[in-house]
């Protein structure tokens, strides 16, 4: 397998091509963003930010990373490298976005499905700079860069792949970086994902909606696949990881919160739905 760097980038000021010259991505309208030492670089221009420090904290990016490392949603990663990859030309190079990567697990797990005949160019994007700063130290072939879905600092027509996994997506601008007949690879919870902690923590759980998936403009909606299956917590600190890497940490009551802290072990049931769209050729 052959991973290296996705290049295509785009100023995100101006949407002039980027290009690396030393340590740094500059284009022509004389705008330069430094690469870090770390090995990423910061494309969240102050005006693209909603707050000093968007996104995931350091701290929920460490209980994302042990949890994901520990191997509770491998299933998950496995479905995606596979929707991934099928139907990308093995003699040609392509490209993927992990569009909120957070600390890189799923591209991690991507890149050791590539075929040693394959080459991928990868990027991977998050609002966090916590969470790019993480996956930048932990995988050095990837292109990291914080950055956000609203404003993708890449050149349309780009990508043969882009990534969206329990993230926000922003159809428009998926459709503009994505080469006609790319696909766009998005993972969802499901009616019943988390159930049992959700038990825990609500007073009452709200009545799910069926509402069918929209397709969004631009986009062939291809068939959706529900992964379900058990994970057993066994202990309070993978419990507390979990919560700390989902919504409902910050949407429970202290009274929620609390009784989950109280937890030493916990089944529950992993229920997601994977949907590829493939892009208009036109």
């Amino acid at each position: 397998m052959s991973i290296i760097p996705f290049q295509a980038l785009a100023c995100p000021l101006d949407g002039t091509p980027l290009h690396c010259h030393g340590s740094a991505w500059t284009c022509t309208s004389g705008h330069s963003f430094d690469i870090a030492g770390q090995g990423y670089t910061n494309l969240l221009p102050v005006q693209h930010k909603r707050s000093r420090d968007p996104g995931d904290s350091k701290e929920m990016i460490a209980a994302r990373r042990r949890f994901l490392t520990a191997g509770f949603y491998q299933p998950i990663a496995a479905a995606v490298s596979q929707a991934v990859l099928a139907g990308l030309p093995a003699d040609a190079g392509s490209s993927c976005l992990d569009a909120g990567c957070g600390e890189g697990y799923y591209l991690r797990q991507l890149a050791a499905a590539v075929p040693d005949e394959q080459t991928l160019a990868l990027l991977g994007l998050d609002i966090s700079k916590w969470a790019v700063l993480s996956a930048a130290k932990q995988d050095k072939r990837v292109n990291w860069v914080v950055g956000s879905n609203a404003h993708l600092p890449v050149r349309p027509g780009t990508l043969d792949r882009v990534l969206c996994l329990f993230g926000f997506p922003v159809y428009a601008e998926f459709a503009r970086v994505l080469k006609p007949g790319g696909r766009l690879v998005q993972v969802d919870a499901g009616p019943n994902h988390l159930r049992e902690l959700r038990e825990i923590i609500y007073p009452s759980l709200k009545p799910e909606r069926t509402a069918e998936m929209h397709t969004p403009t631009g986009f062939r909606r291809l068939p959706t696949e529900t992964l379900r299956f058990p994970i057993e917590l066994t202990n309070a600190g993978q419990i507390a990881d979990l919560l700390a890497m989902t919504p409902h940490l910050y949407r429970a009551k202290a009274e929620g919160r609390a009784a989950a802290a109280a937890l030493t072990a916990l089944s529950l049931g992993v229920d997601v739905r994977l949907t590829c769209f493939e892009r208009d050729p036109g």
